[in-house]
Parts: structure tokens; sequence; C-alpha cells
């Protein structure tokens, strides 16, 4: 079994803090806490779980901050959270199975990182991370703002998701586009930096600057082309709120230029038709959708509802329209094997029966009536 380090680092996260340690403080071998400023009772919350709290001053750099976290791991691993996020208990059952079982020549781990589920708790929007990294390998972080983890070596996907549960929205959006911005006046503007401000840019809700920098990000070269297929989907989002549906549908299918379709992208096709009421075109893309697989190793966001319920629920709609309701009934039985119990798909499947049923009786008796 190998032994893992804790490493966080917090700010005025009094009221996660506890419910975070309580998912995991059973699991790992050392809990680090490095505290950036906190005023509330972080700290104190913190003292009840370990006695390895830091203080680190901050200097507007996430990275120098979470470096220093990784420097007080003493054990093999090293685990990092936020304070908002919790470790559910299926999670919790995974990671101990993950502990008991890592071959040690694994030097990172890669979870989902859950940002929202569904009604019935499945995965809605999800990404991924090196989340438990052998500490012998030196990973450090980079980037003062939306830093990332560098790891090199072998690399295993594992089960275990890391959910993001948060009370509040504390994102500091205004003190995030400041730290970007400086940082970008000092090491000089890359196709990274160019990416995460227009982001946000968005975030601050400077939408005509956001879409400027967002097509302008696309005139350059591909180094990470989940970066391309993000901001041509925020493009398509701009584009959709100011009600510019033709460039909206250019952005859709220039995702395709990057990759493969994906379902998220054939679901925003199919709707963009469904809405025009062009329902055999909308089909087609849902169905599109409804045939992929989610990839093993994609690391950019994805929106998992697409890749499983929702095209099958907008199919039902879309056959239902189109007056072929055999079709219409296949895909609402696959929706309701994801949401079994649901109202309105029992609701759809029982007057698509019906319907169904009178019109075979209706078919027989004209059979019949037929000299």
């Amino acid at each position: 079994m190998i032994t893992v380090s804790l490493c966080m680092i917090v700010k005025n996260e009094e009221e996660t803090i506890g419910r975070c340690l309580d998912s995991v403080r059973d699991l790992v071998d050392e809990i680090n806490i490095v505290d950036t400023g906190s005023t509330d009772r972080t700290k104190e919350i913190v003292s009840r779980y370990t006695d390895r709290i830091y203080d680190f001053e901050w200097i507007r750099d996430f990275a120098a901050a979470r470096n220093y976290s990784f420097d007080q791991a003493t054990q093999e691993y090293v685990f990092w959270l936020d304070a908002d996020d919790v470790l559910l208990e299926p999670d919790r059952e995974r990671f101990l199975e993950l502990k008991d079982t890592l071959d040690p020549r694994i030097d990172s781990v890669i979870m989902n990182y859950v940002l929202s589920r569904d009604a019935s708790g499945n995965p809605h929007n999800v990404t991924r991370h090196n989340r438990l990294v052998k500490r012998s390998i030196g990973p450090r972080w980079i980037y003062p703002i939306h830093e990332i983890l560098v790891v090199r070596g072998s690399l295993l996907f594992s089960p275990v998701e890391i959910t993001h549960a948060p009370i509040l929205e504390k994102r500091n959006r205004t003190r995030n586009l400041a730290i970007l911005q400086e940082h970008i006046r000092k090491d000089g503007p890359s196709r990274r930096t160019e990416f995460y401000l227009a982001n946000e840019l968005f975030d601050n809700e400077r939408h005509d600057e956001a879409l400027a920098a967002y097509e302008s990000f696309l005139e350059g070269s591909v180094e990470n082309f989940e970066d391309h297929i993000a901001a041509c989907g925020m493009l398509a989002h701009l584009y959709h709120e100011r009600g510019e549906t033709d460039r909206e549908l250019r952005y859709l299918f220039k995702t395709f230029e990057y990759d493969v379709p994906r379902a998220d992208y054939c679901c925003q096709i199919g709707l963009w038709f469904e809405q025009k009421g062009e329902y055999r075109q909308a089909a087609f893309w849902y169905e599109v959708a409804a045939g992929q697989d989610i990839p093993v190793d994609y690391f950019g966001l994805m929106n998992f509802v697409c890749w499983t319920w929702v095209p099958h629920v907008q199919l039902t709609l879309c056959y239902g329209k189109l007056g072929e309701l055999s079709k219409a009934l296949e895909h609402n039985e696959k929706a309701l094997e994801y949401f079994p119990d649901d109202p309105n798909l029992q609701a759809n499947k029982g007057k698509l029966e019906a319907i169904m049923k009178q019109q075979r009786q209706q078919s027989a008796k004209a059979a019949g009536d037929a000299p």
C-alpha cells in the first residue's frame, strides 16, 4: 500500500474546509494545510484535523503557494484538493482501493473533476487533473494563475472522482484578471495566456472584448487543441446571446476542425436545428451524439449529459414531431435507463404506447374493412 500526503492551500474557507477534510481524513497518511492569509476560523477548524499548518505570504501566485504546500509533504505520493472539493462515499471506497493496489511505478494518477451533477447525481460538467503524484519525481506547479501541475512519466486514469461542491461562488473575478494581466506584462503573451485572458474577460462580463479575444486566439497556431475547441464553444455561446445564430452554428461546426465530432457540440447543433423546427436535421445530429463514446484521454471540459441521456430525450421529441413513434419510444426507453422513475419519461412512454396501439387497431380495422 502506498502512503499519501494531502496538500492544500486555503484562505477564508471556514464554510467548506471541515466538510472537505471529513471526506478524506481517514484516506490519507498526512494532512498539510498552507494558509495564505485567512481572517476567519479556517485555521481553527483545520487544527482539529492536523497540526501541520503553515503560513504563506500571498504574493499573487497560486503556483508558488501550491509548490510550497507540496514542499511540506513527506509521504510517497502527494494528493491535492481545494477546500470546496469532496470525495463522495463511492469515491472514498475507490480511493482506498486505489491506495491499496496502485503500482508504485505509476508516477501520476489522473482523476475526473466533477464540476456539477444532474438531478440523479450523475456527472454533468467534468474535466480531469493529475491528482495523485509521486513525490520523488519532483512535481511542480507553473503559472501564477490558472496554474497547472507539470508531471512526466507513467500515468494512470482512475475511476476516482473529485466533486466540486461550493457553498457560495467565491471566485474573485477581478483579482484573477488582474493577476493574469500582470503575468502577461511581466512574461509576455503566449497562446495559453491569450486563451485565459478571453475567459477572464468573459467572466468579468466584458463580452465584446471577450468575443474579439476568442476570435483572435483562434487565428493563431494550435498548441492545445482543447483550448481551441473551448474557444469555439464560447464564441457559439456569445453569438447565440446576440441572436446571430448563423455565426453560432459556424463556430459549433468549427470544433470539428480540432478533433472528431464531440457529443457536446453535436447536441448543440441538434438544438440549433430543433429550435428552427427542422426536426429531421436535428435528429441526425442527436443520433451522431448518441453514437459517441466518451474519449478515454480527454482533458478539456466535457458535458457528460450530452454523452449519456440528453440526445435520447431530444430524439424522443424530434421523432415524435416527425411521426416516427417507434423510434421515439426506442429513445424514450434509453432515457429511462438513466432515469427509471422520471414522471415525464414515464408519461411519454404511456402516451406513445397508447397512440401506437390505437394506430395498430385502426390499421387492423381498415384492413378488415377492405374488400
